[in-house]
């Protein structure tokens, strides 16, 4: 009778342990997007494991108009990684062990919170592995701060049925609750949103642009220089300066980049670069994702660019990008 009293208690002791574990609620991970915090020895950050890691974690962002780094990277020792630390959002762990391994874990100390595990036998063995998955990697990272952005801004949005533009041309958007409206003609949306922190408080801005442009038989051709003579298109005769005669153009002394991308499962084309305004000083860096619209015969186009003098821009082209790539074609 006992110890049929005994496994009917522990089993729902276990019972009770696995609904525990089922409903307990994970912590607010802390830590800004495009922020990172590597967990390795301090002699390996400080040799050529940290180079190479500094290398491709410190690449320049493409586009801006200083110097800024894909990501703002803190290190910390093994033994230094406690309940202080592993709250970070974005943490990635590169570690001698006792074999060779890449895994991703999300949502482990803290929600949300991607994880990543690189792991080998030895030094050099470990540099290998960090130069095979170093565009995995970044990917990773980006990604789920691109997705927390969207959920974010998902709980504060507008309903962007409201604006004619994206009715008219059958779009949906995430757009946050404190862009403003500066145009809305049917065929051209512009929004606007005033930057509240840092310098730019009062001045800084981001602002959005959606449009449509026809598919031609030429745009395959030449596709960097076609972005750049639509958007030239589209800034003379909707962004003017403060005076006439002045009004957005791409900044000449600088040349854009252009790669493929996907926009709603639709190939699409991301374009970095600068803008300016002819003839006066105002100026900035901007994304363009042009998406081709086959089956109506067009290019949709979704532009962010901000103007936010002497202060650093990543985050503020980062946060137009998620809003960009949320983009859908109904």
């Amino acid at each position: 009778m006992k110890k049929g009293l005994t496994i009917v208690a522990l089993l729902l002791f276990l019972t009770s342990c696995k609904d525990a574990k089922e409903t307990f609620v994970l912590s607010s991970s802390v830590g800004k997007s495009n922020h990172l915090l590597v967990v390795t020895e301090a002699k390996d950050w400080s040799g050529k494991i940290g180079d190479n890691l500094r290398d491709f974690l410190g690449e320049l962002v493409v586009g801006l108009p200083q110097p800024e780094t894909m990501f703002s990277v803190t290190q910390i020792a093994p033994k230094g990684f406690g309940s202080m630390m592993n709250k970070y959002k974005n943490i990635l762990f590169v570690q001698v062990g006792d074999k060779e391994s890449f895994r991703v874990q999300n949502d482990f100390y803290a929600r949300p919170q991607t994880l990543v595990y690189v792991t080998a036998k030895d030094k050099e063995s470990l540099n290998a592995q960090l130069e095979k998955h170093k565009k995995e990697i970044v990917k990773i990272f980006k990604d789920s701060d691109i997705k927390d952005i969207q959920d974010r801004f998902y709980n504060k949005r507008v309903d962007d049925s409201k604006y004619k533009t994206l009715e008219k041309l059958g779009l949906s958007l995430i757009i946050p609750t404190d862009f403003r409206t500066v145009e809305d003609t049917g065929d051209f949306l512009w929004l606007r949103q005033y930057l509240m922190s840092g310098i730019a408080h009062g001045d800084g801005r981001s602002n959005i642009l959606v449009y449509s442009v026809p598919l031609t038989e030429e745009f395959d051709l030449d596709v960097n220089n076609n972005i750049i003579n639509n958007r030239n298109i589209i800034g003379e005769k909707h962004i003017p300066g403060s005076k006439e005669g002045m009004y957005m153009i791409t900044e000449a002394a600088f040349t854009p980049q252009t790669k493929e991308a996907v926009i709603d499962n639709k190939k699409a084309f991301e374009t970095r670069g600068k803008w300016e305004v002819k003839n006066d000083f105002m100026a900035g860096p901007f994304i363009n994702y042009t998406v081709v619209d086959e089956k109506n015969n067009r290019l949709i186009v979704f532009e962010g660019f901000t103007y936010a003098p002497s202060i650093d821009k990543r985050d503020f082209i980062f946060e137009l990008e998620a809003i960009g790539k949320s983009l859908k074609i109904k």
